[in-house]
């Protein structure tokens, strides 16, 4: 008698396309319901069958996906529809959502080595846009209906001394938002180096912040940071630049730590004005073939977070997008008390990966991406110095819910964002993506096309070039 447990069912959920994780070529895909697990499966003619989680929590991806997201044609496109997706990225007219964030590397140097990066950075690593190149890039970006907000990223930005001129020229070509994505050594080491980034205009520091323990920073990094992340986040508190804690989250790494790096988010707040989850996605560097035990889902992530806080922070309080697709990210904002307490400021509002508006007046306005701007603008910057004074109510009660819901200075924004990769990716999801790169040819690319790389490590896009693969 064969008392093996019998095989979970298989159920059709919809069907997508995604490419092959070895050739990048487009395929059909298919989003499936094995027992309580969503996943991807998709078969290439050359290289066969792949198949990957995406979610854990069968109720919870319906629930999650329920509702209207707010799609809006690109503003402006700069290529024709000819290969079909994820080929013609410039935009073209097959793309569903404006742009919110546009991120602009202004190097590929690095100065680590992470086992894990994005970009695959490092210190041998030598392209770096001149400040001409780079203005004429956001030139294109104000000619494709911005401006947006501008994330600066590589690499390391910071190894070009030339930064914070770079950040008053954006600035002063009309930016209202430019946020530096770091690994924060150079923040660390020189404490000036922060009041001269606050005063050449940069709002906001996007902090790599992967835990709070060494063996969290040996083992993604490559080697003990958490001092150096601490010093920096106090030298950015001293010139009164917001930061936002961006953990990458390795499954057996750094997912137990959700918990306390939240309570020492709030133990920084105002200085610290957000927390953005980034579960590890394979592309760039990373050691081996990924999987499922090396993957986390938003679910998870979620019920994390209310687990290891005993509740401070519910996984209820928390929303998908109304801007981008309803599977990529989620977000809440929350009030902490100067004792310590916590209590939604998110529960009337659908959410985006950035920020969070009704989502009613989203689909009415079918700008998202706009709005999403506004929000990021307003929470992740420092609070005007006003705000965070006794006298200016930052640590006062608040008896009125338009004062809670206004009053920035304590406000703490948590988010996550699930990027896609080669094994993932669903061409549904990058259709309506609103976090887009600038490359050197001035395309305005979804990012999760422009990280992408194949099992070997060939670029879709980040060799510069129009991608060479079968459609």
């Amino acid at each position: 008698m064969d008392c093996s447990p019998a095989a979970p069912s298989v159920t059709l959920l919809s069907a997508t396309e995604s490419v092959c994780p070895v050739c990048l070529r487009r395929i059909p895909a298919e989003r499936v319901a094995e027992g309580d697990n969503v996943y991807l499966r998709k078969t290439c003619p050359d290289h066969g069958s792949f198949r990957t989680v995406l979610w854990r929590g069968l109720d919870s991806w319906h629930a999650w996906g329920h509702g209207a997201r707010a799609a809006a044609s690109p503003q402006y496109c700069a290529s024709a529809i000819s290969r079909g997706c994820p080929f013609d990225c410039g935009l073209c007219p097959d793309h569903r959502q404006n742009t919110c964030c546009v991120v602009l590397e202004v190097t590929s140097r690095c100065n680590l080595a992470c086992p894990v990066c994005f970009a695959d950075a490092g210190p041998a690593r030598e392209h770096a846009p001149t400040l001409d190149q780079i203005a004429e890039r956001c030139r294109t970006l104000l000619d494709s209906g911005g401006p947006f907000n501008i994330q600066l990223s590589g690499g390391e930005p910071t190894v070009r001394n030339d930064l914070p001129e770079i950040v008053a020229r954006i600035r002063n070509m009309g930016f209202p938002f430019v946020q530096l994505n770091t690994n924060g050594v150079r923040l660390a080491k020189d404490a000036a180096y922060a009041h001269t980034l606050r005063e050449a205009g940069l709002d906001c520091v996007f902090l790599q912040f992967d835990g709070t323990t060494a063996d969290v920073y040996r083992a993604i990094r490559g080697r003990d940071l958490l001092d150096v992340k601490l010093a920096a986040l106090d030298h950015c508190a001293e010139a009164h630049l917001g930061v936002v804690l961006v953990p990458t989250l390795v499954p057996g790494v750094n997912t137990g730590q959700l918990g306390e790096i939240l309570r020492l988010a709030m133990a920084r707040v105002p200085a610290v004005r957000a927390v953005h989850f980034q579960p590890i996605s394979y592309f760039g560097r990373y050691p081996g073939v990924p999987q499922d035990s090396d993957r986390i889902t938003i679910p998870e992530v979620l019920r994390g977070i209310e687990q290891q806080t005993g509740g401070l922070f519910r996984a209820a309080d928390f929303h998908p997008p109304s801007a981008e697709n309803a599977y990529c990210s989620f977000q809440g904002r929350f009030r902490v008390d100067a004792s310590g307490g916590v209590a939604s400021a998110s529960s009337t509002a659908q959410a985006s990966c950035c920020g969070s508006a009704p989502a009613a007046t989203l689909v009415q306005l079918g700008d998202g991406a706009r709005r999403s701007r506004q929000y990021v603008a307003r929470q992740w910057a420092y609070p005007p110095v006003s705000e965070t004074s006794p006298a200016g109510g930052g640590d006062s009660d608040v008896s009125s819910l338009d004062q809670f819901l206004t009053s920035g200075a304590r406000t703490l924004s948590v988010s996550g964002m699930a990027f896609q990769d080669a094994w993932n990716l669903d061409l549904d999801r990058l259709r309506d993506c609103f976090l887009h790169a600038i490359d050197p040819q001035q395309r305005l690319i979804p990012l999760c096309a422009w990280n992408l790389t194949s099992d070997s490590g060939r670029a879709l896009y980040r060799s510069g070039a129009a991608p060479e693969v079968e459609s």
